[in-house]
């Protein structure tokens, strides 16, 4: 028995025709095996031979690309003036970018000194420093406190109004 064909065991009736083969076994029978290409093609000349074995004539020129014949001297100059012109165009792209983000950042700036003006007045910049400041020095005046002495201290006071205020309630 054949790779192709089918064994006559009974479970592959429903695949065969009215022949009795199947239809993939019946197209490989009547190929010539000599024609049957399943992988590509090492070359354009190993191509054509198989074009000619098959007895047609396939143009070549809407499918593969003409080279163009073109000295290496005259290729690499044109890629260099192709690479300098986009040189500077990325050099004139880059400056463009610098102005805006200075601009962008004299913006910020003037926004940030207008809003400090805004909410805080004359000399914000001042009061802002005396606040932080001031903050600096009560939050370490707080960290040289007895918290467990005050905690312990103010706990009964605390639990005392929370009593008042459930029995009015």
């Amino acid at each position: 028995m054949f790779k192709d064909e089918l064994g006559n065991i009974g479970t592959n009736k429903d695949m065969r025709d009215d022949g009795g083969t199947a239809p993939a076994a019946v197209e490989e029978a009547n190929a010539n095996p000599d024609l049957i290409r399943r992988e590509g093609f090492a070359s354009e000349a190993e191509y054509r031979a198989y074009l000619a074995t098959l007895g047609g004539h396939v143009p070549v020129e809407g499918v593969v690309e003409a080279a163009v014949l073109v000295s290496d001297d005259h290729a690499l100059e044109s890629r260099l003036r192709d690479l300098r012109e986009e040189l500077e165009n990325l050099r004139a792209r880059l400056h463009v970018i610098q102005r805006q983000a200075a601009t962008v950042v004299a913006e910020n700036v003037r926004w940030a000194d207008a809003s400090a003006h805004a909410q805080l007045g004359t000399q914000p910049w001042l009061k802002l420093a005396g606040a932080m400041a001031a903050t600096f020095i009560v939050t370490r005046g707080i960290r040289r406190l007895p918290l467990g002495t005050v905690a312990t201290t103010a706990m009964p006071l605390a639990v005392a109004v929370m009593n008042r205020k459930l029995a009015r309630g």
